[in-house]
């Protein structure tokens, strides 16, 4: 056998091993190496499946899991409540109370008449304005004009029964000093003199009575004022003291200068200084203030009402108010050193005291307080607040101390947004 023969032979049998060979296709129908290719396919596609299903669990139990934290956590913010807050202002400048009083004319007085008779005349009827000594109306007094001529005629008796007795006594006082009759006699002559004297008084007297009496037929003002009111008319009969009681005439009031009673609240009498100028408003004349001065005050409590009455006078030279008007005195407060000004409804009223909700680190700390002037919609607060301090209006009567709270937010306008 050849070289060549021997290596052909050789190549023959080494070609099974050489993947390039034909025997490749017989290794391919094998139904063995067909299962096993099978199988690792398969193998790897269930893994592929099964690394999708879990991935897509392990995401939707990621994502229920964040939703579930995301509602708890908008559970656990909406059990927080809001709460409207208001920072406290401080008192720099004296406020002011307006407390209402009544305005009275400075002398309001009834005319009566102190003689009786019948009205002869009347002069002035109501809104009249007259002056002091006018005369008003007159009164006929047939009686009393009478009863003066009489005491007029007495007086004349009197007077000549005082001259005659005067003459007496002084002739039997000149014979006494002859000795031309006895000092009895003498006596009884001076005696009889003082009794004429006194009757002569007597009768002066009781002239001078009748003649005032007559004087008031004529019914005078006695100041300047206004006629509020006439009760009076022609022929009417008024009686001086009766019985009943006497009949006003006329009723005249003095406007030009109006006392305004005020009575002021205990708490602000120490604030009230006669010769302190006062604010007046009235509802009659909208968009007005005018000026009054405190010139007295009662200087004592009163024990019903608890108050100071004080009287403001205003000038009213025009009249254009009017006695028994309603009217507004502004008094002027000063503040508290330091003190700050809340709403009124920002106050607790709690067991232990009187307490504000302060908001710090969202949470709320009731803080006591004490309340210094009242304003009506505010209150003073001279300690427990400062300036920068958050207070909560409208607090809930549940408010605990510590509660978490938050802020209900605004726009740069103020409003709720």
């Amino acid at each position: 056998m050849t070289t060549e023969t021997k290596n052909h032979a050789v190549a023959t049998e080494v070609a099974p091993n050489d993947p390039g060979s034909n025997n490749a296709d017989s290794n391919n129908s094998d139904p063995k190496y067909r299962g096993r290719a099978f199988s690792k396919r398969a193998i790897v596609i269930v893994a592929i499946l099964a690394a999708c299903a879990t991935l897509a669990i392990a995401s939707g139990v990621r994502s229920r899991l964040k939703a579930e934290t995301r509602l708890r956590e908008s559970a656990q913010a909406s059990a927080i409540p809001y709460v409207d807050v208001v920072s406290p202002k401080a008192s720099t400048d004296a406020d002011e109370i307006a407390l209402p009083g009544s305005t009275s004319a400075f002398n309001d007085t009834p005319i009566y008449a102190r003689t009786s008779g019948y009205v002869k005349h009347w002069y002035v009827d109501i809104g009249a304005h007259v002056k002091r000594g006018q005369l008003l109306a007159t009164i006929e007094t047939p009686e009393l004009d009478q009863q003066l001529q009489q005491a007029r005629a007495d007086l004349e008796n009197a007077e000549a029964n005082l001259q005659l007795a005067t003459t007496t006594a002084a002739r039997w006082q000149h014979l006494l000093e002859t000795d031309s009759v006895s000092h009895q006699e003498t006596d009884q002559a001076v005696s009889d003199l003082h009794s004429k004297q006194a009757l002569v008084n007597s009768s002066k007297a009781n002239v001078e009575r009748l003649q005032q009496l007559q004087a008031f037929e004529r019914v005078s003002a006695p100041f300047d004022g206004v006629v509020t009111a006439r009760n009076t008319d022609i022929g009417t009969l008024v009686q001086a003291g009766d019985n009943s009681g006497p009949k006003e005439l006329f009723h005249i009031a003095a406007i030009q200068t109006l006392r305004v009673y005020v009575a002021v609240p205990e708490i602000y009498a120490a604030l009230v200084k006669t010769g302190e100028q006062a604010k007046l408003t009235l509802d009659a004349l909208p968009g007005e203030t005018l000026t009054g001065t405190v010139v007295r005050n009662a200087d004592a409590i009163d024990a019903a009402s608890r108050t100071l009455n004080v009287e403001v006078d205003v000038a009213n030279p025009t009249g254009r108010l009017l006695p028994g008007a309603y009217a507004f005195v502004h008094l002027r407060v000063p503040p508290h050193p330091g003190s700050v000004t809340i709403p009124s409804n920002a106050l607790l009223f709690r067991a232990e005291g009187l307490r504000a909700g302060v908001v710090r680190n969202g949470h709320v700390e009731l803080t006591p307080i004490s309340i210094g002037q009242d304003y009506g919609s505010t209150v003073e607060v001279i300690s427990g607040l400062s300036a920068r301090d958050t207070v909560i209006v409208n607090p809930s009567d549940s408010l605990a101390n510590g509660a978490a709270v938050q802020l209900i937010a605004r726009n740069s306008n103020g409003a709720r947004q």
